[in-house]
Order: structure tokens, then C-alpha cells, then sequence
């Protein structure tokens, strides 16, 4: 199987990192994007809820596990095999997460073309856009690059 390693500018990402951190706590205590299983009573629509959760919150720790030491000493991220599914869900949370939050006065259409003057917006939603857009290279980076078998495909 592939192996991706991609460069980063760390000066660059390290901003994004802290707008990933501050998102993980919801990502902890709330699934993205989930609004429950119709038709279910309250005990499977729980234990359902539970499992998701538990899956994020592994997810997110991946994602952030992949910026650590090594990654600041030298600007590298991999992706592979072992972590290709993992970073791609915990990528799409946190995007939800920022598009449901720090990012719901942005529209929708100007969130997926990025058709929007960055300069302009306030520095908190400014820093969440250019997270989000950073979690969607990611995704392609990983989609783009490795074996279809790896994502199940």
C-alpha cells in the first residue's frame, strides 16, 4: 500500500491546529452532523449515538496525533494504510463542526467554492475558513493519492 507523506508550512498550519483543537471538546461530546436514528426506541437510538461518538472521538485524536513533534520538527504528515479512513471521517467532522459553529454566518455555496473575500472576514471566522478549506486538501490529498483498496473501495 501507498504511503503519502505530504510538506507542510508549519507556520502556516500551526494557527489551523489550534482552531482543530478548540473544536475537539463538541467533537467529544456531540457526533457531527448526526441527528439520530428515526423509528428506534430510546435504548438503541443511545447505544447507536454512544458508538458513533466513541468512533470520533478516536478519529479526532488521530487527526491531532498527526501533528505532533515530528511533525513540527520537520513539516511532514503520512498517510497510509493504517490511518487513510480515520484522518478522512475526523477531517469531515471537524468540517461540520466548523460549518455548523464558527462558520454558520458563511453560506454554504461560498463554504464548498470558496468564493469569498477571506480579508474581510472577522479574524475568528477567517482562521476557521482557511481551517476548513485545509481539512478539505487533506481529504483530497488522501482520496487522490491512495490505492482505492485502502478506503474500502
Amino acid at each position: 500500500m501507498k504511503r503519502v507523506e505530504v510538506k507542510l508550512a508549519v507556520p502556516i498550519v500551526a494557527p489551523l491546529l489550534d482552531v482543530i483543537r478548540e473544536q475537539a471538546p463538541g467533537l467529544r461530546e456531540v457526533s457531527a452532523g448526526v441527528t439520530g436514528l428515526p423509528d428506534a426506541d430510546d435504548e438503541l437510538r443511545e447505544a447507536w449515538a454512544d458508538e458513533l461518538l466513541a468512533g470520533q472521538r478516536g478519529e479526532v485524536d488521530a487527526l491531532l496525533a498527526l501533528f505532533g513533534e515530528e511533525f513540527f520538527r520537520e513539516g511532514v504528515v503520512a498517510f497510509d494504510g493504517d490511518n487513510a479512513e480515520v484522518i478522512l471521517r475526523a477531517c469531515a467532522a471537524v468540517r461540520l463542526r466548523l460549518r455548523e459553529h464558527a462558520l454558520k454566518t458563511v453560506g454554504d455555496e461560498a463554504l464548498e467554492t470558496g468564493e469569498l473575500e477571506i480579508s474581510r472576514l472577522p479574524r475568528e471566522t477567517n482562521l476557521a475558513f482557511r481551517c476548513y478549506v485545509f481539512l478539505a486538501t487533506l481529504q483530497e490529498v488522501i482520496i487522490q493519492h491512495l490505492d482505492e483498496s485502502i478506503l474500502g473501495g
